[in-house]
């Protein structure tokens, strides 16, 4: 071969790679520039992929939560909640929350929301929407936060139409991280250690989840509408005047007597906490440290020459190499390992707070039974509430003894002394009517502990199962017409509840 023939092939060989690196480069500088850039995305925009054409690898990021699609009946692992919630929603359906692309279609789902027939019927009020939907900031835009909050939850049913996704957190112009439900605004000036308007990036990247994942009621508001008309509103409200611990918040309730519901069978005024993440998080050694949410449910991950945030929110255990081991020096099984050893003194805690406070119920239903007195039973009741506060607050946050251990087993142990005290103090009453040796029935099973406090719960299942033969359908025609459902965004969704149709209902 000649040398010149030698040269070009060698020349080639060492250009061609040069070549393909340089299109990569190119590539993958497009590729940030566009994610960089500001696309035109309408104000208000509900549906995610309409912003996941600018945002390709976020949007198929978030389109794996649907992969969390188990559904895990609560109630049946853990039947005292049954009688724990004797009265109130949670006792007919509660399930383990499931991946962000579930949240509306689990609300519309669940027995909790009821079997409405028209826009005024149901058991839930318009703000049960309020962090399930995209669809919520543009509704509150449109017809304005009193109004929204006004009325029953089958309301608003034909404008919600897609879960939560960007929209929730991200500004369409700038795309920056933003806060789009204002009672958090409000929740943050009553606490007063952080203003939201002098919240940092890294202050955002919890704040955006903080609107939704942190405790709250619905606040009675009157109010006059445009026609002259008196109205009352349910806002969501958060109770972080006194602070944002458990005991801070127990006393911002029983100083304005606010009770969510009064339970069924022992008549306490209860408080019912919602998920109060945040307020554990800032407990904890992440939250001190000013470790953000995002750091660890939304790691920062790097494809070629792109570095994106994932927006599969889920366990950081899923992840550990993007988020866990980022800080913690640690093989991941002994990680784990360690993780799972502590987590075992949370549910020991857990399932004994369960079932003192559950057996103080049913032991209170027949102390009154036998004709106790309101005064003989005051303390008793206040005892009763503060204790499934308490477990309640430790618990409904899923995530709160990794944000805060300590905090975590201090509340579950402080919620066990007061459902002993009044177990102490019911003995008495008891006794005085000569039932000092009662025991409460069993409520083993979920069936077992539904037939206890007399829920009619295959009735709930045929309501529901009308309500999404009919209205909810007419629902889904509403949004088509709109403009507002996402066909693509519900593609191969499978219908899954822990509740099956009876046979009725089914024809």
């Amino acid at each position: 071969m000649k040398r010149s023939t030698v040269l070009t092939v060698v020349s080639v060989a060492a250009i061609v790679p040069l070549a393909l690196l340089a299109i990569s480069i190119n590539e993958n500088k497009a590729e940030q520039q566009a994610i960089n850039a500001v696309p035109q995305i309408k104000k208000f925009e509900s549906r995610s992929s309409e912003w996941g054409k600018y945002y390709q690898r976020q949007y198929d990021t978030y389109k794996q939560t649907r992969k969390s699609d188990q559904i895990t009946d609560m109630l049946q692992d853990n039947p005292a909640l049954v009688v724990m919630w004797a009265g109130y929603g949670f006792s007919k359906d509660y399930n383990a929350p499931r991946g962000h692309f579930y949240m509306l279609e689990d609300n519309i789902n669940t027995l909790r929301t009821g079997g409405p027939v028209d826009a005024i019927t149901g058991p839930m009020p318009t703000a049960c929407w309020t962090c399930k939907s995209t669809d919520v900031p543009r509704l509150i835009d449109e017809i304005g936060e009193l109004d929204y909050f006004t009325g029953k939850w089958a309301r608003h049913g034909s404008e919600i139409a897609n879960p939560v996704g960007c929209g929730d957190c991200h500004d369409n112009e700038t795309m920056k991280l933003t806060i789009t439900r204002d009672f958090l605004k409000r929740g943050l000036d009553a606490e007063g250690s952080l203003k939201a308007a002098e919240a940092t990036h890294q202050d955002m990247r919890s704040l955006v989840c903080a609107q939704c994942h942190s405790e709250y009621y619905f606040k009675k508001t009157e109010w006059t509408d445009k026609n002259g008309e008196k109205k009352t509103a349910g806002v969501v409200t958060f109770p972080w005047d006194n602070g944002f611990s458990v005991e801070a918040m127990e006393k911002y309730y029983d100083d304005i007597s606010f009770v969510d519901w009064t339970h069924k069978v022992s008549k306490t005024p209860m408080l019912k906490a919602q998920h109060p993440g945040y307020e554990i998080y800032k407990t904890g050694a992440h939250g001190l440290n000013n470790v953000a949410c995002a750091d660890c449910h939304m790691p920062y991950v790097r494809e070629g020459g792109v570095k994106y945030s994932s927006h599969n929110v889920g366990s950081p255990l899923d992840h550990m190499a993007n988020t866990c081991l980022n800080c913690h020096s640690e093989e991941e099984k002994a990680f784990k390992d360690r993780v799972a050893r502590k987590l075992e003194r949370k549910t020991e805690l857990n399932k004994t707070a369960m079932d003192v406070i559950a057996k103080a119920h049913l032991e209170a239903a027949k102390a009154w039974e036998l004709g106790a007195t309101e005064a003989e039973m005051k303390d008793i009741l206040q005892d009763i509430r503060h204790a499934q506060w308490r477990w309640d607050y430790s618990i409904a946050s899923h995530g709160s003894f990794f944000h805060a251990p300590e905090e975590t087993l201090r509340i579950l142990g402080s919620a066990i002394n007061k459902g002993q005290d009044a177990r102490v103090k019911l003995r008495a009453v008891l006794a005085k009517y000569n039932a000092g040796e009662y025991a409460a029935p069993d409520f083993s099973t979920k069936e077992k502990a539904q037939a206890v406090i007399g829920l009619p719960y295959q009735k709930l299942v045929d309501e529901k199962m009308t309500f999404l033969n009919g209205l909810r359908k007419e629902w889904i025609e509403q949004q088509n017409k709109k403009g507002l459902y996402d066909p693509k965004a519900w593609e191969d969704m499978v219908f899954n509840t822990s509740y099956k149709p009876s046979e009725s209902a089914e024809k």
